[in-house]
């Protein structure tokens, strides 16, 4: 199968950098008409109803089983993360929001080692420590807002992460007997109605007030449609298939693209921005040369 070959492998992962990271700018788009758990509400529910089809066509792969674990990949995957990062982008750039988001294998493979007792070797753990410290210092460096100073927004990106990287584990280890499509219809299928439910209850007038606002949602829809239920299926599909660590490395390239975006909407990114990304990759790196 074409999943199986490495070729394949890096081509999906190219796919998901490209995907997520314009994840960002459209988050910052969104965010111009509807406030922060709007957006993640919109995000979510527009993703689990163009998933609604394959969910319900999947439902009788779903065993009491599995449940905890389609639990865990959706509200830990995706749900509570589209919040996070939403209301962490009321206050830092899209691009430095790509850029610590390339903490996702640094937290997998502390996941790992504490919760998996998965085997390491001592430069992983520098990794890890290289990472750690490249991420405290993008939260030290401030943002636009508060230059030079603690930026406790960045900690709600940080926060998204650890969640990232317990999903993947999860799926790697619980949920590998299962497809990339069934994984994220299933998870999907229990979020779904809770965004809605969350969004029904939100005063939507004040978001239509802005005359851009259906550009506005339409950033979202593409954020939810292709930036998550889409990006979402190749994904899990991928850690069917390779290692968890492996798939968590799409975050070399998801910065990037924040990056490219954040310029062309005339963010501010210093050389000790870049600086410290570096040091997360590097980070990355090291935690990765196991499976190269």
């Amino acid at each position: 199968m074409a999943w199986e070959k490495r070729w394949f492998q890096y081509t999906i992962l190219m796919v998901c950098a490209t995907i997520w990271g314009s994840s960002f700018i459209l988050m910052k788009i969104g965010l111009k008409s509807f406030d922060s758990n709007q957006a993640a509400a919109i995000r979510i529910f527009l993703a689990a109803l163009v998933l609604l089809p394959y969910s319900i066509k999947n439902l009788k792969y779903l065993t009491r089983k599995d449940l905890p674990s389609l639990l865990v990949a959706g509200f830990i995957g995706s749900f509570f993360p589209a919040f996070l990062f939403t209301k962490a982008q009321t206050r830092i750039d899209s691009s430095m929001a790509g850029m610590l988001n390339s903490l996702t294998p640094v937290f997998t493979l502390l996941v790992g080692m504490v919760f998996l007792k998965i085997k390491f070797k001592w430069f992983q753990i520098v990794g890890l420590i290289l990472g750690l410290g490249g991420a405290l210092g993008l939260i030290l460096s401030g943002n636009e807002i508060d230059k030079g100073s603690f930026n406790a927004y960045a900690l709600l990106i940080v926060l998204a992460t650890l969640f990232y990287a317990i999903n993947v584990n999860q799926i790697k280890t619980r949920l590998s007997h299962l497809r990339g499509i069934q994984i994220t219809s299933l998870s999907f299928l229990f979020i779904g109605p809770v965004a809605l439910i969350y969004l029904l209850n939100t005063d939507l007038s004040m978001a239509t007030q802005n005359q851009d606002w259906l550009w506005h949602f339409t950033a979202l829809a593409i954020l939810g449609i292709v930036g998550t239920a889409l990006a979402m299926i190749l994904m899990n599909s991928l850690i069917r298939y390779s290692s968890a660590i492996y798939a968590s490395s799409v975050t070399y390239i998801i910065p990037v693209f924040a990056i490219f975006w954040g310029l062309l909407d005339g963010e501010k990114i210093t050389l000790l921005h870049l600086f410290c990304m570096a040091i997360i990759l590097l980070g990355v790196y090291l935690i990765n040369r196991k499976t190269a």
